[in-house]
């Protein structure tokens, strides 16, 4: 069996496929190290052999996490980089190791699924886009704040904005006009990232017109199901990434 990681800043993602194929075994999210091994030593029959990872935590904490994997499972772990191209995709950025390597492995991801000109957006706690052409050029992206840190930033800043999460939830149901707070907030967020999105596919459309495939991942990509009907909404899309960068044969 093989573990993959997506490790970020503040929680890690991960799942367990069996080593002849991509069916998922388990998965889930944590927000600790410990976490991870205690829910990875919860799974009924795990035979790890192999673990590979996209980490944008820094080098210290990354060695840390890779440090406790093999103390507790004994297997090998492989850990993706940055690269100037992969599978098909040339990195656009000027400094090609300042992309992050979640968004840099979603597109490649989404490019080898496609083979076309591809549009990715992520809806984490930031959003990210990010446009490759049909010849695999990464012609560049967008970064924006997502519903976590907007949500956050009022509330920091604004005293009076105070509301449960289950608040939250409710408030989402629909994006009439708020009559509370937390309506208000939710409706007002929720319309800010639906915006950034047809922003984004208005790009995409000036390049290459209807010719392009959309690509959705996140927590949040429930949030533009409306907005995008016709993208492929793939939570899991940066492991498809991960395997490219680090096969196991």
């Amino acid at each position: 069996m093989i573990l993959e990681l997506d490790c970020g800043n503040s929680f890690i993602k991960w799942r367990v496929i069996r080593a002849e194929g991509i069916e998922v075994v388990a998965g889930g999210v944590v927000d600790s190290d410990a976490a991870l091994v205690l829910a990875l030593q919860q799974v009924v029959g795990l035979t790890l052999v192999h673990c590979r990872l996209v980490s944008v935590r820094s080098s210290d904490e990354t060695e840390l996490l890779i440090s406790s994997l093999t103390q507790a499972f004994s297997m090998k772990v492989q850990c993706a980089g940055s690269e100037r191209s992969l599978a098909g995709v040339v990195n656009g950025y000027d400094d090609y190791q300042r992309l992050g390597l979640d968004r840099w492995l979603a597109f490649v991801g989404a490019y080898h699924l496609a083979r076309k000109a591809c549009l990715v957006i992520d809806l984490g706690t930031a959003i990210t886009s990010d446009f490759v052409s049909r010849d695999g050029e990464h012609i560049g992206g967008f970064i924006c704040p997502g519903m976590p840190l907007m949500r956050n930033l009022l509330r920091t800043h604004t005293r009076r904005i105070r509301y449960h999460e289950a608040a939250a939830q409710e408030a989402l149901k629909n994006l009439s006009p708020g009559r509370s707070t937390a309506e208000a907030v939710e409706r007002g967020c929720s319309l800010m990232v639906r915006g950034f999105v047809q922003s984004q596919l208005e790009v995409a459309q000036e390049h290459w017109g209807d010719d392009f495939s959309i690509f959705v991942t996140g927590g949040d990509a429930a949030l533009v199901s409306e907005t995008l009907p016709g993208a492929r909404v793939m939570p899991d899309l940066v492991f498809v990434g991960l395997a490219l960068a680090c096969p196991l044969s």
